[in-house]
């Protein structure tokens, strides 16, 4: 069995004229953690969505373990469809309010013919911190929380191998933010799963992530390591987003200098020509304008980047003090 848990191979994915996703590669080992982050409608979501069949993708593949499942039909994604699940980001919205939570939770295995659903139902809830009791119970009875706890449980009752978690917890309030995140940091931990962890949270990355990859306006522009992006961010984009995130220290925040983007904000239906960040780049070169850069190793771990003014040996600019540095 590969110890690809899922491989993506440019992803295409077109509602119309609307380029959601053009070209995503991405790969998955089996029992890490990849993060896919980047602004609201930059395509993450659809990615995610995708990669579980929602969506048949418009040109790509996508291969979860050794199968190729990007043009199945329903019925030939029926043995495929244990090995992957999802958890949404709004709990109240994912759940069928006409069901129980125990009948919410058992559906994956009514549908894989299990014999032994209430046992394992009692077993999936105890895992997410919750009583079996809850099973009687209807969805509006919960909390946030225990709603997403529950749609927790329902993913992971099939035993899948990829977990795609789509801002598993952007809908909840903060207090429970921490809980269901260090919640799914032991569950990956324990069952082993891979995950595919979507979100604009930066700090959940950094606690939750072994991988990043990072997506602006339908394409990735670089990926690697936490330790390699969270440390030495290359493209000006990854530099940009981690300026926005706050740092604990109240003198750091205060020393830090923020990074003005331009306000030439681009269009899925008309992408730029050339690099697709050029129009807010603060670096950019006439070079970006026209010319599509590709991505390309710069460093240990597998540490990817799609920038002209990045080399190979991984120093380029960094916008945060408008500098060139070596990493």
């Amino acid at each position: 069995m590969s110890t690809l848990a899922l491989e993506v191979e440019d992803l295409v994915m077109h509602f119309g004229p609307v380029r959601a996703v053009d070209g995503v590669t991405l790969r998955i080992r089996q029992g890490s953690v990849v993060a896919l982050v980047g602004e609201s409608g930059s395509g993450k979501s659809t990615v995610g969505r995708c990669i579980v069949r929602l969506l048949e993708p418009t040109g790509g593949t996508v291969r979860l373990a050794d199968a190729d499942i990007t043009h199945l039909t329903r019925r030939q994604l029926r043995p495929h469809r244990r090995n992957v699940s999802i958890v949404f980001q709004d709990p109240a919205g994912s759940l069928d309010p006409r069901l129980s939570v125990g009948d919410i939770v058992g559906e994956p295995l009514r549908l894989m013919h299990r014999k032994d659903i209430s046992t394992k139902v009692s077993e999936s809830l105890r895992r997410v911190g919750l009583r079996p009791e809850v099973a009687q119970r209807s969805p509006h009875e919960l909390s946030g929380g225990q709603r997403q706890r529950v749609s927790i449980a329902r993913a992971l009752i099939s035993e899948p191998r990829l977990l795609v978690a789509d801002e598993p917890t952007s809908a909840l309030d903060v207090s429970v933010q921490a809980s269901v995140l260090n919640l799914l940091a032991d569950l990956q931990r324990d069952l082993g799963f891979a995950c595919l962890f979507i979100t604009h949270d930066l700090s959940a990355v950094e606690y939750l992530a072994d991988e990043v990859a990072v997506m602006y306006l339908g394409q990735l522009v670089e990926q690697g390591p936490r330790s390699r992006i969270f440390g030495v961010p290359a493209h000006p984009y990854t530099q940009a987003l981690l300026s926005a995130a706050p740092v604990p220290d109240p003198a750091e925040q205060r020393a830090r200098k923020p990074v003005l983007l331009g306000d030439d904000l681009p269009s899925a239906i008309d992408p730029p020509s050339g690099c697709r960040f050029h129009t807010r780049c603060p670096v950019a070169v006439d070079t970006c304008r026209t010319v599509i850069p590709e991505s390309r190793v710069i460093g240990e771990g597998g540490h990817q980047v799609a920038c002209h003014l990045v080399d190979d040996n991984g120093t380029g600019p960094d916008v945060r003090t408008g500098e060139g540095v070596a990493r």
